[in-house]
């Protein structure tokens, strides 16, 4: 869609929330077409994170219940996604699990094999078994479904992107808590992520319980 602009020059109009939504289900509405009607969306939170947990969360939406500013959590703020959060675990018309994967965990078995910990037991909180699940990423294992990878599914799938803003607000809000317990971190700032604030905090005071000792010496030398 496009429209004119004072230079006569044409510009690309920016499509209507109604539009963006319609494309995001396009998965859905394929798989719907082949008469597959439970259709899970999976995304994780905290892959890279030097502390706290992997989260990954399950989310099926019944009768393609609109959610205005459903998108990949990343391009939305703290407050949208709370918004969000409330309204998909509110709506009788969504069913959802959310799998938390703590760091000891994350440290035995690494981090790659508790993302795919954390999806299963996300999808086995759901009330009713999918038959089709879209997981974001490249590749899963220990899916006892039919399922599809999408890369960047979070930005091109529906349910994907109502997935990553549970997982998102719901990992946030675990770090938030843990901020007041280790508050020299700023957890309620970087959620364990390694900036540069956070590193100066792991040189000066070491690790918390809840770092991943498997991830601190690689990022940063810090002795365990």
């Amino acid at each position: 869609m496009e429209r004119r602009v004072n230079n006569g020059r044409l510009r690309p109009q920016k499509p209507s929330e109604r539009e963006r939504l319609t494309q995001l289900l396009l998965y859905e509405r394929q798989l719907k077409k082949s008469g597959i009607n439970q259709i899970a969306g999976v995304d994780e939170a905290g892959r890279g994170p030097l502390a706290g947990p992997v989260v990954a969360a399950a989310c099926v939406i019944r009768n393609e219940h609109w959610f205005e500013g459903i998108d990949d959590s990343k391009q939305l703020t703290f407050k949208k996604r709370a918004y969000l959060f409330s309204k998909l675990t509110q709506s009788s018309d969504v069913d959802y699990g959310i799998g938390v994967v703590d760091p000891e965990t994350i440290d035995r078995i690494n981090i790659l094999e508790a993302t795919f910990l954390a999806m299963q037991a996300g999808l086995g909180q759901l009330k009713v078994k999918p038959d089709f699940v879209l997981i974001d990423g490249g590749s899963v294992k220990g899916i006892d479904f039919p399922f599809q990878c999408i890369v960047k599914g979070d930005s091109k799938c529906y349910s994907i992107a109502a997935a990553s803003i549970l997982a998102k607000h719901y990992r946030d809000e675990i770090m938030l808590k843990w901020h007041h317990a280790y508050p020299h971190y700023h957890f309620d700032k970087n959620k364990g992520y390694g900036t540069k604030e956070h590193r100066h905090a792991l040189e000066v005071f070491g690790p918390s319980p809840i770092h991943r000792r498997s991830f601190v010496p690689k990022k940063l030398g810090v002795h365990l």
